[in-house]
Parts: structure tokens; C-alpha cells; sequence
């Protein structure tokens, strides 16, 4: 096990915490969520833990820290990747063309992680493999955040800072639109076996596997949520 997927892990869970304060409060941009020491007192962390979560979310605009004033929310809390601003959409639709862009980015990055496997990202792949495996039987509803997990263990074993921190920021700011995916599509174990048939084709260096069952798999993801959309 490695140490700097697993703060990676936290900190993404801390981000996805705070999300969820402006989406209860219905807070909108520029208005004040609690401090640094008040947010790790309720998520029981320490303020250094908590400060990075924060900074992680304000490199993508969802807060905004304000030396010697507090924590703010930040430009970028509502906004969506690629949607139109004028052309109103369904939360379905919302959610398909979040997977659409997924399906332009995963893949590629699959084929990418059977080339390098990188030792710590097929570590953490690993390990979250074997959390989800558990949540299945359990039928955990932190699934979902293990799901997205997985998938950033795959970008992680790229190699390559840049494209895991891509996706990472697509994680972050959809991490709510990531839950309704999983609740939506609802098989998880067969979501979790080809999980799993995706980890071996990677660490066989079978990259042309890797990118067409990462691309089979989202696009079995859409299919099922766009039925959803067509269902009467």
C-alpha cells in the first residue's frame, strides 16, 4: 500500500464533503462557508488536512480562500464541463454528457496505463479494487465514491501528474452527479467484475484492451442512463 493515494483519497473526500455544505445550504458564489478549523472539527481531521482538500478545490474554482477573511464560495460551484448556458437540459441529459466526456478522456488513459504501470498507481487500483469488492457484498452505499476511485487509480497509473489531475477535476466537480450515475445504472456487481477484467487487461500491458473495455464500459454506462431518459 502506498501512502500518497490513500491522502489523495481522503482529501478527495474532505472536497466532496464541503460540495455537499453549499449544495444543503444552498449557498451560492461569494458567500461564506464555515473556516478551516471549524470544516476539520465537523469532518474530524487535522487543519492541515483539511487546508489541502480546500486548496485542491480552489484550483478548480469551487471555493475560494481569503487570507485573513475565511473560506468563500468560488466562480466555479455551479458550473458543469461543456454545458451550454442557454440551452436548458434534464438531469439525465446533464449526466450523459458528463459520461460523454469521460468516454473522450478514459480510454485513452486506460491504453496509457497498460503501457507505463506505474507501480503506485496499480497499487492503489489494488487496494481500491479490494475496498469495492467488500462494499458490493455489503451493498455500501459509499460505492460510488470507490467507483470514481478506481478510475482515478487507472489515470494515476498513467504515470503521467497531468492527466490524473484532469480527471481528478472532473471527479471533484461532478462528484454528485457521480452518485446518481451509480444509483441509476444499479449493478454494482457487474459494474465491480468489469472493474476488475479492466485491472487485468492494464497489468498485462494489453493496451488495446485497456482502451476498449474502459470504452465498452462507459459507453454500457450511457446506454443505461440515457433508457432511464426514454423510459415512460
Amino acid at each position: 500500500m502506498t501512502t500518497v493515494p490513500a491522502r489523495s483519497t481522503l482529501s478527495s473526500q474532505l472536497a466532496d464533503g464541503v460540495m455537499s455544505i453549499v449544495a444543503e445550504r444552498g449557498l451560492v458564489v461569494g458567500d461564506q462557508l464555515d473556516g478551516v478549523k471549524q470544516l476539520a472539527l465537523r469532518f474530524n481531521v487535522a487543519v492541515p488536512t483539511m487546508r489541502e482538500a480546500l486548496r485542491r478545490l480552489e484550483g478548480i474554482g469551487i471555493v475560494e480562500l481569503r487570507h485573513g477573511s475565511g473560506v468563500y464560495v468560488g466562480p466555479n460551484a455551479g458550473r458543469r464541463v461543456l454545458v451550454n448556458p442557454v440551452l436548458p437540459r434534464s438531469d439525465l441529459e446533464q449526466l450523459v454528457e458528463l459520461l460523454r466526456a469521460r468516454r473522450a478522456l478514459e480510454p485513452e488513459m486506460a491504453r496509457l496505463a497498460a503501457e507505463v504501470r506505474d507501480e503506485r498507481g496499480l497499487a492503489w487500483l489494488d487496494d481500491v479494487l479490494e475496498v469495492a469488492r467488500g462494499q458490493v457484498a455489503a451493498q455500501d452505499g459509499q460505492l460510488w465514491r470507490t467507483n470514481l476511485d478506481i478510475h482515478r487509480a487507472i489515470a494515476a497509473t498513467t504515470g503521467n501528474a497531468i492527466l490524473a489531475e484532469v480527471l481528478d477535476s472532473v471527479v471533484l466537480v461532478h462528484a454528485e452527479d457521480q452518485r446518481a450515475i451509480l444509483a441509476l445504472h444499479g449493478d454494482a456487481a457487474e459494474d465491480f467484475e468489469e472493474h476488475t477484467h479492466i485491472r487485468a487487461l492494464i497489468v498485462a500491458g494489453d493496451s488495446a484492451g485497456a482502451h476498449a473495455a474502459v470504452a465498452e464500459h462507459l459507453d454500457s454506462v450511457i446506454d443505461v442512463i440515457r433508457s432511464r431518459g426514454e423510459t415512460p
